[in-house]
């Protein structure tokens, strides 16, 4: 009875099977965490979606910054991007049940002393904070006005917590702290052009990690495939799991008993 957490598979499906067999992966028996972005960039998200939801309560998945934009795509009058690989999922017979499920999935999971979202947690933020923050957006979608929250989910501003923030202001942060975030000031202000390694840093800001927290949150994230696994000069127990295999790296799982890191090649061409 094992339990692995698991980098973005960015509709890199062959690989995420070629990880499973791996670890003799047994859904009656094992479970998996899906650190988000589950789609896009890769050639299979359709096949990545119906695999991960086929799973059922096997499978502990976050929203990440790419299942947004499908769904901001899909449901909030959003447009698809040059290089997105999207379109088998919005042309597919069971599109609306997948939009469905993926629409219901959280920003964070916790379990014992480990947190896992897709971007990573804002050092201000407790780990209780951090979970009621994300039933807000989760309420939001689940609304009859969801439409609406998606449609004016995208945009940088505002770009620091405030706790006296409210309405769309409000979600919209938190939904870029869970799915987006990579560098901040010692503030909290989230920076959101610098996107390389941690040579890119803007002056002023620093990695998330780099900053201490006050508790002993084990965190688990994955987003930021240039880190290719590594977290230097964490102040936090952290570990980084996209290891981006949609760009010719790896796709690794995280046997979250031991630390044992599992992973195979990627088979994409770039």
């Amino acid at each position: 009875m094992s339990t692995y957490a698991i980098g973005d598979l960015h509709g890199c499906h062959q690989e995420f099977i070629a990880l499973l067999d791996q670890l003799s992966f047994n859904p009656s028996r094992d479970t998996l965490w899906l650190v988000g972005d589950l789609i896009n960039r890769g050639p299979a998200s359709l096949e990545c979606l119906q695999e991960v939801k086929a799973l059922g309560s096997a499978a502990r998945t976050v929203l990440g910054n790419h299942d947004f934009h499908l769904l901001v795509a899909a449901r909030g009058g959003g447009k698809l991007k040059k290089n997105d690989t999207l379109s088998d999922v919005l042309k597919a017979p069971d599109r609306e049940g997948l939009l469905d499920w993926l629409q219901s999935l959280p920003l964070s999971v916790h379990e014992g002393n480990k947190v896992m979202t897709h971007a990573g947690l804002l050092p201000q933020w407790g780990v209780a904070q951090a979970e009621a923050l994300g039933r807000e957006v989760q309420e939001a979608l689940a609304s009859e006005t969801s439409g609406d929250f998606l449609t004016r989910l995208f945009g940088n501003q505002p770009d620091s917590w405030q706790d006296d923030l409210d309405g769309m202001e409000r979600l919209r942060l938190i939904v870029n702290v869970f799915t987006r975030m990579r560098f901040i000031d010692t503030h909290g202000r989230l920076e959101f052009a610098a996107k390389e390694g941690l040579e890119s840093a803007p002056k002023g800001f620093q990695p998330w990690f780099q900053y201490p927290r006050t508790d002993d949150a084990h965190l688990l994230f994955g987003h930021w495939a240039a880190l290719e696994g590594k977290v230097p000069q964490a102040r936090v127990t952290v570990e980084a799991l996209d290891t981006g295999c949609v760009w010719g790296g790896r796709l690794t799982a995280l046997n979250l008993a031991n630390g044992e890191r599992i992973s195979v090649p990627s088979q994409q061409v770039n």
